[in-house]
């Protein structure tokens, strides 16, 4: 059954009380569910208009020129270019975000293949799996190889713990040595760490390396 209320004409006809974006856009926000739940168009209600405007002048009014805000959003661009996304999404968390998991995941084995390749794993001699876990975890990406064990992960350890590795013997060994950490800082520069996991754990060094040494 269609209804409506006068709730959202009486802010619009007095914003004087909305003086913050939050504020604005929350009116804004419920002026278009009443809209929807009348059964009337959002886009042509004189209150959700006028509500549209006061947030816009009260956006006007706040921080720097738009130019300048222009500039700091290019900046920021540019920032997080520069910075791998799965960074951002060990520092936020993505429990109980979806969308937030599944890029991790994405990501997270994307990171763990360019590992493997800088260990000069080949592609037939490990496997790169994840485990998603329940909607408060991060779940777990792991790498495991003929002699290396790599797991990434957000548990309770906190920040520089994103990473387990450990030496292993074989692929069907899933308890391997002791447990060494590094943080996912570490793991988006795969050659580098990729050097401190064999040096870690005294790796064999991969094939190319010995040709190299022996030729």
């Amino acid at each position: 059954m269609s209804y409506d209320i006068a709730a959202r004409f009486q802010q619009a006809l007095d914003p004087s009380a909305l003086n913050t974006i939050p504020a604005c856009l929350h009116a804004l926000i419920a002026a278009i569910e009443d809209c929807r739940n009348a059964g009337k168009p959002q886009d042509v209600d004189p209150a959700v208009l006028l509500l549209a405007r006061h947030l816009g002048t009260i956006a006007e009014d706040t921080g720097a020129p738009s130019i300048q805000l222009r500039h700091d959003c290019m900046d920021a661009v540019a920032d997080l270019r520069r910075r791998p996304a799965l960074i951002a999404l060990a520092n936020k968390g993505v429990g109980y975000d979806a969308p937030a998991k599944k890029l991790f995941h994405a990501d997270g084995r994307k990171a763990l293949k360019r590992l493997a390749d800088a260990l000069g794993l080949p592609c037939e001699s490990y496997t790169i799996r994840s485990s998603p876990g329940g909607i408060a975890v991060s779940g777990e990406i792991l790498l495991h190889g003929a002699e290396v064990y790599v797991q990434l992960s957000l548990g309770c350890l906190g920040p520089g713990h994103e990473v387990l590795f450990r030496r292993v013997a074989g692929r069907a060994d899933h308890i391997g040595e002791r447990n060494h950490w590094a943080s996912v800082n570490e793991l988006v520069q795969p050659d580098r760490f990729a050097a401190h996991i064999r040096r870690e754990l005294h790796l064999t060094a991969p094939a190319a390396d010995r040709d190299r040494l022996f030729a």
